[in-house]
């Protein structure tokens, strides 16, 4: 199992996009959402959410075994807020078993808290219309 300490999101955007991936595919929740500020907004799920009901949802989702990949394709970097442009292809387990495939964009905004590491503020994935 992870630990909180595997989840230190480092300076590198293409080091940071690889560890979310690898933290979303570990199909830890918990340990997922530990990468987010604790008002952060994700619409991964098809809504916006924030707080308990975005922690929830990462480990209920997550435990469902689905995978993604991603690559950076573009990234802006302050002293305290990243932007990130990831393309992305998620694979979605099913009930019936089958596996649905969304691909599309995503836009990542991080911030340096306090302590001077990088979380996650806003995570915005839009799918592509033929995948949706």
């Amino acid at each position: 199992m992870s630990t909180i300490q595997d989840s230190i999101i480092p300076d590198d955007p293409h080091l940071q996009n690889e560890l979310f991936v690898r933290i979303f595919n570990s199909g830890d929740g918990a340990l997922y959402d530990s990468m987010y500020t604790p008002d952060a907004i994700s619409n991964i799920s098809g809504t916006p959410l924030t707080g308990a009901q975005r922690t929830q949802f990462f480990k209920d989702f997550l435990a469902t075994g689905p995978s993604i990949a991603s690559k950076v394709t573009q990234s802006y970097t302050t002293k305290d807020t990243s932007l990130l442009i990831v393309d992305y292809h998620l694979e979605i387990p099913q009930p019936d078993g089958s596996t649905a495939s969304v691909h599309g964009t995503c836009t990542d905004v991080l911030i340096r808290n306090s302590e001077g590491q990088w979380r996650l503020a806003v995570d915005r994935p839009v799918p592509d219309d033929a995948h949706a």
